[in-house]
């Protein structure tokens, strides 16, 4: 659980580096912040929150910048205090259910894959851009061979993840 001060030094360092795109220093943020307390204790308190996974230091004399649950946390406070309108809502609930359907779609593709080939097949999704690839391990050439060690080792340490 965050205190009010961090809850207002997180909010502001994310609004900031959106505007900058550039690590946020304790300094900006002490000028910028409607806090009457120092850079080094703003220094302190994103400290813990780096040690709580909000923000990450990009490197050790640089400042600030959040990191995927800093900014989950900011677009939470956000929608507690303005809702989304209904039809922003529909729009994103009918996104999320076409996105649903094309995830079943793919698995459905790759099942099929492997059932007519009777050879390894996959769906990867990568983080960024959704993307399916879909492998089909075959060849008995040295370069198809080479190929497919490499593709097998990149899948045993994706399952691995999981």
């Amino acid at each position: 659980m965050l205190s009010e001060r961090q809850e207002k030094i997180l909010n502001l360092l994310v609004k900031e580096y959106i505007d900058i795109a550039e690590p946020i220093s304790s300094g900006l943020l002490q000028k910028r912040a409607d806090l009457d307390i120092s850079p080094a204790t703003i220094r302190n308190e994103l400290q813990e929150l780096t040690e709580l996974g909000y923000v990450m230091q990009p490197h050790t004399s640089a400042g600030r910048v959040p990191t995927e649950k800093g900014y989950k946390f900011f677009v939470e406070i956000i929608f507690e205090e303005a809702p989304p309108p209904n039809f922003i809502s529909r729009e994103i609930e009918e996104a999320r259910q076409k996105i649903e359907q094309e995830l079943a779609l793919a698995q459905e593709l790759t099942k099929s894959l492997q059932e007519i080939s009777t050879t390894l097949s996959y769906t990867k999704i990568q983080n960024k851009d959704t993307i399916f690839e879909m492998l089909k391990i075959i060849g008995p050439s040295r370069t198809s061979y080479d190929k497919n060690i490499d593709v097998m080792r990149e899948l045993l340490k994706e399952l691995e993840q999981f």
